[in-house]
């Protein structure tokens, strides 16, 4: 059986260098680029070692352990022993994450079963399914962009689980919950009364009114038509002018509550100095949410102990 040892070493320094920068990206590092090709370039040294030294220290488990803190010094260099450790961990995390999402695909297009007369029979090849160059060379960045992909998306939700509260709204001595959003980029305020605004949508907002109210309601929001407002919310409903992203601007139908409060970090923010933006569609399709919250809630108002 003939070696292409050149072919496997490039192979293996590609694969390497991508590992490193999928750790780089997840560990949020601005270490520069020429240091990761450092470190792919001696962590592809295992493969000759391995070829003409196949029974040295390094080709053990405690040596390949060993040869990766090595592989991460070089790469990242070494600032602590904390950071070490977990782009360490997270090496390995990779590693393991692209190489078995390669194996389970791989497994995947390949069937252990058999007909043979008429029957079924699983059969093995004694040394395991071989992986092709072909496959390697597909199914590695695929891997590679998944795991990236899936661990942005785990980072973004954890910052949004973080910005998520409970929220009490007491309108006309009726009392709902529902669930809020900090959203540092709402800045809308009432230019006339000062106070910041919040967003909710129609899943929380219609629990006040009757099917009829809320109808008539929308109306006016579209027409812009004070008039067509239920009579009953006279005194609760007001208009709040704001411009958008586009700097297009608009009015916006705002409730007054007579309470609102918060639950962040361990502490209970409550106040009536704030107004309900009234939104007529869901906020978001998970419906993980119902309500935007002005950060001036959390930043200025009094924290009491929940």
């Amino acid at each position: 059986m003939a070696i292409y040892l050149d072919a496997v070493w490039v192979l293996n320094f590609f694969l390497d260098m991508m590992l490193l920068l999928l750790t780089q990206a997840l560990a949020r590092d601005n270490t520069h680029k020429w240091r990761i090709c450092l470190g792919a370039f001696v962590a592809s040294l295992l493969v000759p070692v391995s070829v003409y030294y196949p029974d040295s220290l390094i080709s053990s488990p405690a040596g390949k352990f060993l040869y990766s803190v090595v592989i991460i010094v070089c790469a990242f260099r070494f600032v602590s022993v904390h950071r070490s450790i977990k782009l360490l961990l997270l090496f390995y995390f990779t590693t393991f994450a692209v190489g078995g999402g390669m194996v389970a695909v791989h497994f995947l297009l390949q069937s252990p079963v058999e007909v043979h007369a008429n029957s079924l029979t699983t059969y093995n090849t004694g040394f395991g399914d071989p992986v092709s160059w072909l496959f390697v060379l597909i199914a590695f960045p695929v891997a590679w962009k998944f795991t990236k992909i899936r661990m942005d998306k785990h980072a973004v939700e954890k910052i949004r689980y973080d910005q998520v509260c409970p929220v009490t709204i007491l309108v006309k001595e009726r009392t709902y919950h529902t669930t809020g959003y900090i959203d540092s980029g709402n800045q809308l305020i009432d230019p006339i009364t000062k106070k910041p605004v919040i967003i909710c949508d129609e899943t929380i907002l219609r629990q006040w009114f009757t099917e009829e109210e809320w109808l008539a309601l929308k109306k006016a929001e579209e027409n812009l038509d004070i008039q067509s407002l239920p009579a009953s919310w006279d005194h609760h409903i007001q208009l709040v002018p704001y411009q958008g992203v586009q700097g297009s601007n608009g009015f916006l139908f705002t409730i007054r509550p007579d309470q609102l409060t918060v639950y962040y970090d361990g502490q209970k923010i409550s106040t009536d100095k704030v107004l309900i933006g009234m939104q007529f569609a869901k906020m978001t399709k998970d419906e993980s949410y119902h309500c935007l919250l002005h950060p001036q809630i959390i930043k200025l108002e009094t924290l009491h102990s929940a």
